[in-house]
């Protein structure tokens, strides 16, 4: 009788536990999905409910009427994961409302990219000051190499010293422990591209054992030199999982050439190397146009003393380089008094040379610019495969659409118009994939106690606005983007407040 009456007092909170539950009224309640959980799998239909920023219940019989402060009929509807960009770019603390990046469906960004992150000792501080302006998105940072070389003293030295190499090794262990999901690497970008093998090893070695990741802005993206550049990084994969941004083959042309460095990768896999990539759906990049200039004409050197002196032979360079890179026309100015001119129009509008021009009136770092050096065929390829996820590379101000269109892009050309993905294939791209990278492992599925960053649309409604001419203009065709279990966007109504918040290496 004894034991009965323990087992009825054990029995009764859990009584009492399930009858709350048939009952419970959720804070969101979206009815009849048809459901992209993001893994890749087949859709399948089912009620979503939602208690603060948590998906509670992924509930397969939509014959029931759960109860929510706020129900969304999905009916005819396609509900996935929010999408996570694992290459963005932009300052927080200056733009929180991040609306190029919602009306795509991103709902998590990915900072500090291409070498260079915020420039302070603590990292702890800059998250609390993110925090505080109610970011629109949520933000994952990695700490950046180029920062990191900065802030140890080791700037432009080619050989430094192990006490400052110790420092920066130090430094970025305290970023990760902070909340940095590992380092990148700008290598084609000073001062990054002074680092040699042994550093970088040692910095790799610190990530792996902070399990971390690498992200990487190859040193060099030229057909004849990126083969050698993705050994270097590979070389890192002895330590950590890494992973090449923006992957593409500056002049490589066809199918051919994308299955050469597709099987480069898979080859390391099969070595045990954990790699993977991003690409976004565009031929045409955006760096500054120092990527123009000899090493010899940037910094740490100082240009005007180069000029005086070398005047003929950086004429010749830029004439030869621009050429190389497909000419004039094929450089689109996207920052400063030139903005949306082409290096051609210039040279009618200044009535000079472009070599004359790009010394006289911009420098090597008086604009940023679009170049378009690469081949649709190839860059596709790369795209399909399947270890490969999609990023923008974009941010709120940059001149080129991909800021502004990249994800639309994706289910516009890629789904609905060329039938090249599946809808699941190109959400698990934009979603469960990129959040497998980055090891972010409560986000990225529509999943049980998941994040609620949910997006609803109908895939043939979505829009990529942005062009060249106009890169500033809203992707369209979301529905609603939920961020954290919170509306942040209906119908093309931005919502005042910001839901994002801080992501944190788990």
């Amino acid at each position: 009788m004894k034991i009965h009456f323990t087992l009825l007092m054990i029995c009764l909170p859990l009584i009492s536990f399930c009858q709350l539950s048939s009952t419970e009224k959720y804070d969101l309640v979206i009815k009849k999905a048809k459901v992209i959980d993001g893994t890749g799998e087949e859709e399948f239909f089912a009620n979503i409910l939602i208690i603060n920023d948590i998906i509670a219940e992924v509930q397969r019989d939509t014959s029931k009427s759960p109860e929510g402060e706020k129900v969304i009929d999905a009916g005819g509807f396609t509900v996935t994961p929010g999408f996570i960009d694992t290459h963005s770019h932009g300052d927080p603390l200056e733009t929180p409302e991040f609306r190029n990046f919602l009306a795509m469906g991103i709902t998590t960004i990915t900072l500090g990219q291409d070498g260079f992150s915020p420039e302070v000792n603590d990292l702890t501080t800059w998250f609390n000051k993110v925090d505080a302006v109610r970011p629109a998105v949520n933000i994952a940072i990695f700490a950046g190499h180029n920062t990191l070389r900065k802030l140890s003293g080791i700037n432009y030295e080619t050989k430094p010293l192990i006490k400052k190499r110790e420092v920066q090794q130090q430094l970025l262990r305290e970023a990760i422990r902070a909340g940095a999901f590992g380092m990148t690497t700008g290598l084609e970008y000073s001062p990054g591209d002074f680092s040699g093998h042994q550093e970088l090893q040692e910095l790799a070695e610190v990530v792996g054992k902070e399990n971390g990741i690498i992200m990487s802005h190859l040193r060099n993206e030229d057909d004849n030199e990126v083969e050698s550049s993705l050994r270097e990084l590979l070389a890192q994969g002895e330590f950590c999982p890494v992973h090449v941004s923006h992957l593409k083959v500056v002049y490589g042309k066809g199918e051919q050439r994308a299955k050469e460095i597709l099987n480069l990768l898979d080859s390391a896999r099969a070595e045990g190397i954990k790699v993977t990539a991003d690409v976004y759906p565009y031929t045409a990049s955006h760096t500054g146009i120092a990527i123009l200039f000899p090493d010899w004409a940037k910094e740490p050197n100082n240009f005007k003393e180069v000029v005086s002196k070398r005047r003929e032979e950086l004429e010749n360079y830029l004439r030869e380089k621009v050429v190389q890179r497909n000419g004039p026309e094929s450089t689109l100015i996207g920052s400063g008094t030139y903005t949306g001119k082409t290096l051609a129009d210039l040279v009618e509008d200044l009535e000079k040379p472009f070599e004359k021009i790009l010394i006289e009136d911009i420098g090597p770092y008086g604009a940023g610019a679009a170049h378009f050096i690469m081949d649709e065929e190839l860059q596709k390829i790369l795209l399909l495969d399947r270890h490969i996820n999609v990023c923008t590379d974009g941010s709120p101000g940059m001149h080129h659409p991909r800021g502004y269109g990249s994800f639309s892009r994706i289910i516009e050309k890629y789904v609905v118009e060329e039938d090249a993905l599946s809808l699941e294939e190109a959400v698990y791209k934009m979603s469960g994939l990129p959040a497998d990278v980055l090891q972010i492992r409560d986000r990225g599925r529509i999943k049980e106690g998941y994040k609620a960053d949910i997006l609803i649309f109908r895939p043939e409604d979505i829009q990529e606005i942005a062009t060249y001419e106009n890169p500033k203009q809203l992707s369209k065709g979301m529905k609603y983007v939920i961020v954290n279990g919170k509306i942040a966007l209906q119908e093309e109504e931005f919502e005042e407040n910001g839901y994002g918040k801080t992501i944190k290496k788990q």
